[in-house]
């Protein structure tokens, strides 16, 4: 696994995980707005690598797992905020509830949470997946064109997409959606979301329901952000400048956000 940083002469880590079917390089509009003040840490993931071809992607466990395996080594125990996007949300919920790294606050982008089915439903619904995204690699951007709705992806976007698709192996599409779809959660998870943020878009609140309910359930002090005017994994690219500033937010609150929800006996809802 790559690891790209910038800012290192900066005290407090950004850590940012990029969600599925896109390269680290999702953040290129974000990293600008935030190096100047902050250690950011962007790890390019298994099977999204191209620094690493020969690899293909593992698990959301194993990841969550190595990238806490790597602040380690680098003697970092406590992150100022960790933020994941969709795929990379279902890591930062593994790394919260694994708690081997202190993260002031941790941000949840339109993440996505295990599906609560029978085992049969959860293989169709990865095999329903896989053909989606294996038919915009198969048929390159042509068919990504019907597969994506045009009216929030330029053409540019597609090109980016299909690139990243051709260089992706079926092997990494096949796990990156049975492993997004049914990871595990530890049996006993050690936070409650006292610093855990869920963001969604407008857009896809509809979507994204089933993996509010899962939040709420498994981290019942996480607070939840709806965020207007853009879809799903839509803020990095979109609205950079939004994100950067929401992220600098939260850090320069040193924990009073977390410290204002503590006891509550339900979620926080905003609206941004």
């Amino acid at each position: 696994m790559t690891v790209y940083e910038y800012g290192i002469e900066n005290k407090q880590i950004i850590l940012l995980i990029h969600p599925s079917v896109v390269l680290w390089d999702y953040y290129e509009y974000v990293i600008p707005l935030l190096q100047d003040d902050f250690h950011v840490v962007i790890p390019a993931l298994p099977g999204y690598d191209k620094k690493k071809p020969e690899q293909d992607f593992t698990s959301v466990e194993e990841i969550a797992t190595e990238i806490a395996n790597w602040l380690e080594t680098k003697g970092i125990s406590e992150v100022a905020c960790v933020y994941g996007c969709s795929m990379g949300g279902g890591i930062v919920l593994r790394m919260v509830a694994d708690n081997r790294i202190r993260f002031q606050h941790a941000v949840v982008d339109g993440g996505i949470t295990p599906y609560q089915l029978p085992w049969l439903a959860t293989r169709l619904l990865a095999v329903r997946d896989f053909l989606m995204i294996s038919m915009g690699k198969f048929g390159g951007l042509k068919l990504l064109e019907k597969a994506f709705a045009t009216d929030e992806y330029s053409e540019e976007d597609l090109k980016y997409e299909a690139d990243v698709l051709h260089f992706i192996s079926y092997k990494t599409i096949w796990r990156t959606f049975e492993s997004c779809n049914n990871y595990a959660m530890p049996k006993e998870i050690a936070s409650a979301g006292e610093n855990l943020e869920y963001w969604y878009a407008d857009k896809e609140k509809k979507e994204r329901a089933l993996d509010i309910k899962f939040v709420k359930t498994n981290f019942p002090k996480t607070r939840f952000v709806e965020i207007e005017g853009i879809g799903h994994a839509g803020l990095a690219t979109k609205e950079p400048q939004k994100m950067a500033d929401m992220l600098r937010k939260l850090c320069k609150q040193s924990g009073v956000a977390a410290a204002s929800y503590e006891g509550k006996g339900e979620a926080f809802h905003g609206r941004i």
